[in-house]
């Protein structure tokens, strides 16, 4: 058994890896781009101002979430002056050529390139043949593309030494924030500004310098899938792009709704459905077991969010009937209750919501459960107890039961994840702030390290409860071994 279980393990980190693989190019490959409201300044009638200072934002937005890097590979280590007067001439448009989705994607590349278009941005400042729109736009992009990174803003507790190093990085970008002009400026301004910028790149060329080694390092690393990795390997999920909180602190704060919902649905499921089967299997063509399967079918075939609004607006709003709460997984004055209160009152918040998270489930197992004791029940080692005089109740509950339940332990596997992904339509129609909701409102915001992180936990879930199904066929049927 314990090689066994060994083996399983070892099998599961591959497997996990290719899921992790799956969710991130599935994330990353999606339609959308998170955080896309804050570039949008061009509408609206905001002034020239404003819009820049929401793409500024929004710059510095894809900078702390890694979505300013190439998804697999980073060759922009070798960008030139050809490269980046290109992407700076399409946004210009001088000519009237370019179309507008190419105006969009000359800016998105040019501010997504960062620091590695500084030594292209000089040296098109710095030629005098090129356009003064040309190199006021350089000038501009410099101001910008030159500021270091300062993802230690979003980090708590700093250390002293880190708190100065963050000092020294925001001194330093604004420092060099004023360095631009526009196309309409004087010679004389345009040669100061270009001589700034050469002081400082003279100065800071060594940054800009990659020997093959560094090369091979932003090649591999420097890109969204190596980060996203490196995060995953240290069980570090990131923040939220929406409140800058750490996910996994997010999604820790959930898991008390998640899993009393869940796991209380799943033991009801349970409870009800394999007695349920066992007795529709010993009554099987009654009229009893045709009306308890034609209720049981009616039940599976209704959707859970037309059950829970329908219950919802039935027994919670007085029409015609106001018996549990409206919504919520407690009352606001929990504070004042005690321990016997409290359970009463999530109690009665979570009633309509468990039984909307379960009917459905309920009536497929039920039907699990009978087909599997109907297949056992006509075995020659059942027939063999009853001809040995056994009471139809040791028949049925201790030699028929536990091999018909092996159909019913392999759904445990689907069942698990639900512990922590939760029911996202029940938590979203009675306004529970669980797992569910979590994921439903963050794929809302495009808050991918939200996503990812859920999706990631279920399907480690999903694996633990292969394995926990698999071992339990051991315990139902000693037959079964893992030696």
């Amino acid at each position: 058994m314990l090689n066994y279980v060994i083996k399983r393990v070892l099998l599961m980190v591959p497997t996990f890896a290719a899921i992790s693989l799956v969710i991130f190019v599935v994330l990353n490959f999606a339609p959308g781009t998170p955080g896309a409201q804050m570039s949008t300044g061009e509408s609206g009638g905001q002034d020239a101002s404003t819009a820049g200072e929401q793409r500024e934002s929004y710059r510095i937005f894809k900078e702390q979430f890694n979505l300013d890097k190439p998804v697999l590979f980073n060759a922009r280590y070798d960008l030139g002056q050809p490269e980046v007067s290109t992407e700076l001439a399409a946004i210009l448009n001088e000519s009237g050529e370019v179309t507008p989705a190419r105006r969009i994607e000359a800016q998105e590349d040019i501010e997504n390139w960062g620091r590695y278009a500084v030594p292209g941005l000089v040296r098109v400042l710095s030629d005098t043949s090129a356009t003064p729109a040309m190199r006021a736009l350089a000038s501009q992009r410099l101001t910008f593309n030159a500021q270091k990174q300062n993802k230690k803003v979003y980090k708590k507790n700093l250390s002293d030494e880190e708190r100065q190093e963050v000092k020294a990085i925001a001194k330093a970008n604004a420092e060099i924030q004023s360095w631009s002009f526009k196309a309409d400026a004087t010679p004389e301004q345009m040669s100061a500004t270009a001589t700034q910028w050469n002081q400082w790149y003279t100065a800071n060329e060594d940054d800009f310098r990659y020997s093959f080694s560094e090369r091979l390092e932003v090649f591999f690393f420097d890109t969204r899938f190596a980060k996203y990795w490196g995060n995953l390997a240290r069980l570090n999920f990131g923040v939220s792009h929406v409140d800058k909180r750490p996910v996994l602190q997010k999604v820790i704060s959930k898991l008390k709704y998640s899993i009393t919902l869940s796991f209380s649905s799943v033991l009801l499921i349970y409870a009800i459905s394999l007695p349920l089967g066992i007795w529709s299997s010993i009554r099987q063509n009654t009229m009893a077991d045709r009306i308890v399967t034609t209720i049981l079918f009616m039940m599976y075939s209704l959707p859970s969010f037309f059950v829970a609004v329908f219950l919802l607006n039935l027994l919670t709003r007085g029409t015609p009937l106001q018996i549990f709460p409206t919504s919520g997984f407690e009352s606001l004055d929990t504070s004042q209750m005690t321990l016997l209160e409290y359970l009463q009152d999530v109690g009665w918040h979570i009633i309509l919501p468990i039984f909307c998270g379960s009917y459905a489930a309920l009536a497929a197992l039920s039907r699990y459960a009978r087909s599997g004791l109907l297949d056992v029940i006509r075995s020659d080692y059942v027939r063999t107890a009853r001809a040995k005089g056994l009471p139809e109740s040791v028949v049925i509950l201790k030699h028929a039961a536990r091999n018909g339940m092996i159909p019913i332990l392999t759904l445990l596997a689907s069942l698990l994840p639900t512990l922590i992904g939760g029911s996202v339509v029940i938590e979203v129609v009675f306004g529970i702030p669980g797992m569910g909701s979590y994921l439903f409102e963050s794929i809302n915001v495009r808050d991918y390290n939200a996503v990812m992180a859920v999706l990631l936990i279920s399907s480690a879930l999903t694996l633990l409860g292969m394995l926990i199904s698999d071992l339990s066929y051991a315990l139902v049927d000693p037959r079964i071994t893992f030696e």
